[in-house]
């Protein structure tokens, strides 16, 4: 008898949590659309935060005000949700788009690309950065600090959701998916959340609060794009690859090693060459 017909039976049920938390009329709130408003709204509280503690920063400096990020949240917004949704078309279902351009505007029905939003928000971030002269890898280390906790609540929500599963595993904490087929699986999505969300983010703290690499500007921002990189190459190994897309190469690559091996590199790249600020010489 095939091992894996002996999977089910030892699967943890899947726990039936409706995608909705409720609805009036046509209008609808999913977990997926609060773990977007949740973690930009846990970004902008926490960046306040930390340029309002001058003990973080370059000579005790803070290169912004937290009035600039007050301002900066509707740039963040556009970033995330444009970026993302580009950046799905593009690096994961561009044939189906290109043959219904219509669906691009279908935001309701899914798709969004974590690699596109982290593109659209690092292009805000510049182009905010330069419309107000901050230096813009200090305005990235800063929003980097506090992406994780929204990166892991939209893992969780693609976990209620039951999308983006695991591959077929017989581990003990394997779960059958409801749309996954009638196998186990890795629950990916929680790994997700905790490596990229959870572990990420008690990472970038400890840099933060302990080391204080906030004082080195470009440190903190390729200690993340490099973390990130690192986690999403690991789940990907346990993560089922879009079937349209599959594994590339001909091997065992992913669309989401591919995207994340040049991430790793820049994040190194970044860590090594950051520098601290020289301190301003007063003339007589």
């Amino acid at each position: 008898m095939s091992d894996y017909l002996l999977l089910p039976l030892s699967a943890i049920p899947f726990p039936q949590i409706d995608p909705v938390i409720f609805q009036i009329g046509p209008l609808a709130i999913h977990w997926y659309g609060l773990g977007y408003i949740v973690g930009i709204l846990f970004a902008w509280w926490y960046a306040k935060r930390l340029v309002g503690n001058e003990r973080l920063w370059a000579h005790n400096t803070p290169p912004m005000k937290p009035t600039d990020l007050d301002d900066f949240v509707v740039w963040a917004a556009v970033g995330v949700i444009l970026g993302g949704r580009l950046g799905y078309i593009l690096f994961y279902d561009l044939p189906r788009y290109l043959e219904n351009p219509l669906d691009i505007l279908a935001v309701w029905q899914g798709g969004m690309s974590f690699h596109g939003g982290m593109l659209g928000t690092v292009v805000a971030m510049i182009l905010f950065a330069r419309s107000r002269g901050i230096n813009a890898w200090s305005m990235i280390d800063t929003i980097a600090v506090t992406a994780p906790v929204g990166i892991g609540l939209v893992r969780i929500a693609n976990f209620v959701n039951s999308e983006l599963w695991g591959r077929t595993s017989d581990v003990p904490w394997a779960m059958i998916f409801p749309n996954g087929g009638p196998l186990p699986r890795h629950p990916s999505q929680l790994y997700e959340a905790a490596l990229e969300g959870l572990v990420l983010f008690i990472v970038l703290m400890f840099l933060v609060h302990r080391r204080l690499k906030l004082k080195t500007p470009r440190f903190i921002g390729g200690a993340f794009i490099c973390g990130y990189g690192l986690a999403r190459i690991f789940v990907e190994f346990f993560r089922e690859p879009d079937a349209h897309i599959g594994y590339l190469f001909g091997g065992w690559l992913t669309m989401g090693m591919v995207l994340s091996l040049p991430m790793v590199l820049i994040g190194i790249w970044a860590m090594a060459t950051a520098q601290k600020p020289a301190v301003a010489q007063q003339t007589s």
